[in-house]
Parts: structure tokens; sequence; C-alpha cells
């Protein structure tokens, strides 16, 4: 009797990994010309999972961002992990832009993934646990064909492919 495979789909992301990105953003905001003499920083807030960047200007806080995400493709984080919450002036005229850190699947993506991978009508069964994806199936290919076509799905959510036994 074949046994079952499976994988999970999740949007997890390594905390520390981010920690580090913010740091080495961080670095490279101190050594960089253009940003000499302006108010500009980058916070982390682990508890609430939220960054916040502020500069003087929108252009200079874009610039931050590009640093930002940069940093996070370099640690394997997808640049979807961030999504902007909210923009507000601070004092002195300074910008601040609050951004959610994405580490979950919501109810509607797994819907909306579940509905994919069966509309492929692989001999695959996807089922929703929590804020993860599993899909199970007797043959590896068809897992991977899954995996390839969920790849494809427009999601806000930054997916982990994990798990795959």
């Amino acid at each position: 009797m074949a046994k079952d495979h499976y994988f999970d789909i999740t949007a997890k992301l390594d905390m520390m990994e981010m920690k580090n990105a913010v740091i080495m953003a961080e670095k490279e905001l101190a050594n960089r010309f253009d940003f000499k003499g302006i108010t500009a920083e980058i916070k982390l807030n682990e508890a609430a999972k939220t960054l916040s960047l502020s500069s003087s200007t929108d252009s200079k806080i874009d610039a931050l961002k590009d640093i930002l995400i940069s940093k996070l493709v370099k640690r394997n984080i997808a640049g979807k992990s961030l999504e902007e919450v909210k923009t507000e002036g601070i004092s002195g005229g300074n910008t601040k832009v609050i951004y959610r850190i994405v580490d979950t699947i919501d109810k509607d993506e797994a819907k909306q993934i579940v509905k994919a991978i069966k509309a492929m009508k692989a001999k695959v069964t996807p089922t929703i646990q929590g804020d993860e994806v599993r899909v199970s199936g007797k043959k590896i290919d068809d897992l991977q064909a899954v995996m390839a076509e969920v790849k494809t799905l427009e999601l806000k959510a930054p997916l982990v492919f994990g798990n795959f036994k």
C-alpha cells in the first residue's frame, strides 16, 4: 500500500532574519551620503508585528523602503511580507509610514488556494488547518505540480512551502 505524501503552504517568516535585515538597512542608512543630516529611521516592533519608516520627505521614505526591501530579499524574505497600513505626519514636518508584517494566510486566501488546487483536477487533497493549507496525495509529481500552480496565484501573503514528506 502506497503511503500519502504531503506538504504545507504557510506564510511564516523568520523574525530573526527580519531583525537582521532591519539592522543591515540601518547600517546602510548611516553610511549613505544622501541621508546625512536628515532625520530617517527604521523601527521594528516585534510584538505588534509592525515596521515603521520615518523621514523628512516622501522621496526619502521611498528610498528607505527600497533599502529595506533589498535587505529583506537578500535574506530570503519576500517584499510582499510588508503591507502598508497608514501614513501619518509627525513632529517637525516629518512623515511616518507604518507597515504590517504579513506572516499568516487569511481565510479568504486559503479558500482561494484550495479552489485553485481543486480546479487542477489533480489527485490531491487540500485541507485548511488554521493559518496553513496542507496538501496530501499519493504521487510526489502531483504535489510538485500543485506547488508550481500555487506559485502563479496573485496573493497578498508571501507563501512558504514546507514540511514536504
